[in-house]
């Protein structure tokens, strides 16, 4: 298969990365030349746009940050659908919300194409060393056919159910994960300007029924005072929106969601949306003045963004 990939962000990059390693042919196009730069140097094509990406693609995939950039790209002034060759397969692996799904679908197929919804799971680094979580929605044929594909950069690859699934399971997963985040962020905060010993916070927490995926991931690297963009602020704020008008669209009450939607709001007003989704505790240092860090933590390095 002839593969155009646009978006080689944290995600996409490593996908890409590994697509060219295993023989793959893929044309990429990303606004930032040096991601670009590095996907060239493991065997991937640049070109200048999302058109050149596309033209003669049997596979154009997509891994950007919104919905809407999806649609402008697919179907905007510059759209690259009515260039792809009929019975192309258009791969979404952004993470978008159920109505961009269903919208997709239909414009997609009124266009003589094949829209495929695979969120991913996992994160940047696992998409560098090939093995994220794939979820699919959609006809097992179309997964059958683009299994080969996936294998390239998963490690699971799920078939979660008809089309539409993959993206509500997966703004499931992304709520429960963040919601995590401002639960452990907040406490911290709350012990830190306690005065509790920090190492001591993290160490019970972490021993007992408060431990969690993502306080492996991120617990300690928070209280070091990394807030490197692995997973970003501005991309935890945006997958929470999502989830929370959904839930709002099924009719079902929504505390949980709003709280921690305009959590994510307000640390992203006050100016942390590139950092790390752990940046969201410095929302409350503001307030408290008293900054959450383990007594051991590299004063020198300051925050990393």
């Amino acid at each position: 298969m002839s593969i155009g990939f646009v978006g080689l962000g944290g995600m996409g990059g490593g996908v890409v990365k590994n697509l060219a390693l295993k023989g793959r042919a893929v044309r990429c196009y990303d606004l930032d030349d040096a991601k670009m730069q590095r996907a060239a140097g493991f065997g991937a094509t640049p070109v200048s746009n999302a058109r050149a990406a596309a033209g003669g693609a049997t596979v154009f995939a997509i891994c950007v940050t919104t919905a809407e950039i999806v649609e402008d790209i697919l179907f905007g002034p510059s759209g690259v659908a009515t260039i792809l060759e009929k019975g192309a397969i258009v791969l979404d692996h952004t993470t978008v919300n159920p109505d961009h799904v269903e919208r997709m679908n239909k414009r997609c197929q009124d266009a003589g194409l094949r829209y495929c919804e695979a969120p991913m799971t996992r994160t940047p680094i696992h998409a560098d060393q090939g093995c994220v979580n794939v979820l699919f929605g959609g006809e097992a044929e179309l997964l059958e056919e683009l299994r080969p594909i996936f294998e390239c950069y998963a490690e699971n690859i799920f078939h979660v159910g008809p089309s539409g699934h993959a993206i509500r399971l997966k703004l499931i997963h992304n709520f429960i994960a963040f919601a995590n985040v401002a639960a452990f962020c907040e406490g911290f905060a709350l012990a830190a300007s306690e005065g509790l010993d920090m190492t001591k916070v993290i160490g019970i927490i972490s021993a007992a029924g408060g431990k969690s995926g993502m306080m492996d991931l991120y617990g300690e690297k928070t209280l070091r005072r990394d807030f490197t963009p692995h997973m970003s602020l501005a991309n935890a704020q945006k997958d929470v929106k999502y989830y929370a008008r959904w839930l709002e669209q099924a009719g079902l009450p929504g505390f949980m969601a709003e709280s921690v939607h305009q959590t994510y709001a307000l640390a992203s007003t006050l100016g942390h949306a590139d950092e790390g989704c752990t940046a969201i505790i410095k929302a409350y240092e503001h307030l408290s003045g008293v900054e959450a860090r383990l007594p051991d933590a590299d004063e020198a390095s300051g925050d990393r963004s």
